[in-house]
């Protein structure tokens, strides 16, 4: 006989984890099934673990650049297992700290391992780790398992021991040269890392510019920071065919504007995307439509096409971000719990990189606005005329802000030092729908680099045709 339950969630993500607890504090009896690790991707193989790689190759960064400020410096020297073993030990913390709010510090919740897909409605099997298998039936299901790293169409690619992040985050060794293939979000985190930490990078790209969601003008700008750094980079490149020698080189042929290129590394990483895990979920035998690319298929308040069936977080495609992931939960618990009806598609999308400096986006790119056909005027100030950036040294890259006709903000591209921290004050005014003028009248401390919202509108134009 199955096991009945008040809500099976499957998957232990960002948005499964909260949302156990908050049923299960509602009084309810909750089945959470995961496969690998509790905490899903943001904490094992996803921001947790990379910013804290980031967070060493920043501090080599500063040893090498010492000389700068006056400081007696050199190149570092880098115990690369030391990194990944600081790097292990947080993620350990972090998934202690998930068991323990899972199993011990809510009851009600009962945490399985294995895998899970569904037999009939509301219904699924459990192939638990160790052999045994258990049927589990719920009137609630909610379905978070992620995604993985996507493999292009690339002959040899199986026949060579190329990496994805999850295996690139456990290497105990530093490559002497790393080739990227992908100019992505995660392709500049990586190559500004591994530059740092010493490593050769070249960047593969297909498209004729990096990050394929930003404007042409902020593309250039992170390409060139990079570039400085050592950071080689092959844009509007087809790779075709990638092999290995006797001596471990690894080969990666592309097709590229200017001709043939062979590109030569000793470890290759794919960084072409993602796919969603839910081809082995059963998911026609109760009737939940996807993609063509696989990802679940929702309405505005996370249902699929079957009844009592929800998912959430990355699986059901759009922004893969894990606070896009949490703000399902809180769609989902608010409707549930709290009987207050939100649309999952009327947010704003926050979202930063963390190369150094970062990139923080928030609202509408000037491409996105001309797609639209909203009016607007944008203000551009490089970072260097910032105070706080000259006394620092981080004088790298701009601001840009984009207003309307009611001189209300609609977007913004900070590419410069606290480029996040920053981006955040222009969401928290957009949210307020205050006016520019209120920003560039305001009394800000000095020197801080929020002074910038001083003096960033000085010149609205017109876009440029």
């Amino acid at each position: 006989m199955p096991t009945s339950y008040d809500v099976l969630i499957i998957g232990s993500g960002q948005a499964g984890n909260p949302l156990a607890v908050a049923f299960a504090k509602a009084g309810r009896t909750v089945a959470l099934v995961e496969e690998n690790h509790l905490g899903g991707s943001c904490i094992n193989y996803g921001c947790s673990p990379t910013k804290a790689l980031l967070a060493s190759a920043e501090r080599a960064h500063h040893i090498r650049t010492a000389q700068e400020f006056g400081i007696a410096g050199g190149e570092p020297e880098v115990d690369f297992r030391a990194v990944i073993a600081r790097k292990d030990g947080i993620i350990h913390h972090s998934r202690k700290g998930v068991r323990q709010n899972l199993t011990e510090e809510n009851t009600g919740i009962t945490v399985l391992h294995g895998h899970a897909a569904f037999t009939a409605p509301r219904t699924v099997q459990v192939q638990l780790v160790g052999g045994s298998s258990q049927e589990i039936k719920a009137p609630l299901v909610f379905i978070n398992t992620g995604t993985r790293a996507a493999l292009p169409e690339l002959a040899g690619l199986a026949d060579v021991p190329y990496m994805t992040t999850t295996e690139l985050l456990d290497l105990q060794e530093l490559p002497e040269h790393l080739l990227i293939l992908g100019g992505g979000y995660i392709g500049m985190e990586f190559g500004q890392m591994f530059r740092r930490f010493g490593s050769k990078v070249t960047i593969i790209e297909s498209g004729a510019h990096l990050l394929e969601h930003e404007d042409a003008d902020v593309c250039q700008a992170m390409q060139e920071m990079l570039e400085a750094e050592g950071i080689e980079f092959v844009l509007g490149a087809e790779a075709h065919h990638v092999s290995r020698n006797a001596e471990g080189i690894l080969t990666l042929s592309a097709h590229t504007r200017t001709g043939e290129r062979r590109l030569r590394g000793s470890h290759l990483l794919v960084a072409t995307g993602r796919v969603p895990n839910s081809d082995k979920l059963g998911l026609d035998t109760i009737g939940v439509k996807t993609d063509e690319k696989g990802y679940i298929q929702v309405n505005s308040r996370l249902q699929t096409a079957a009844k009592g069936v929800y998912a959430l977080g990355d699986v059901h495609g759009g922004p893969q971000f894990t606070h896009i992931s949490y703000d399902d939960y809180r769609v989902v618990r608010d409707a549930l719990l709290h009987r207050k009806s939100r649309s999952a598609r009327q947010r704003p999308l926050p979202y930063t990189v963390f190369t150094d400096p970062q990139l923080g986006r928030i609202g509408l790119s000037e491409d996105q606005a001309r797609k639209q056909g909203i009016a607007y005027r944008v203000g551009k100030m490089p970072v260097r005329t910032i105070g706080r950036a000259r006394e620092t040294g981080r004088t790298t890259g701009f601001w840009k802000v984009l207003v309307d006709a009611q001189d209300r903000i609609i977007g913004a591209a900070i590419l410069g030092a606290e480029g996040g921290e920053i981006m955040t004050m222009f969401q928290l005014v957009m949210m307020g729908k205050l006016k520019y003028q209120q920003l560039q009248n305001m009394v800000i401390a000095h020197p801080t680099w929020a002074e910038g919202l001083n003096n960033v509108f000085t010149k609205l134009e017109a876009p440029t045709a």
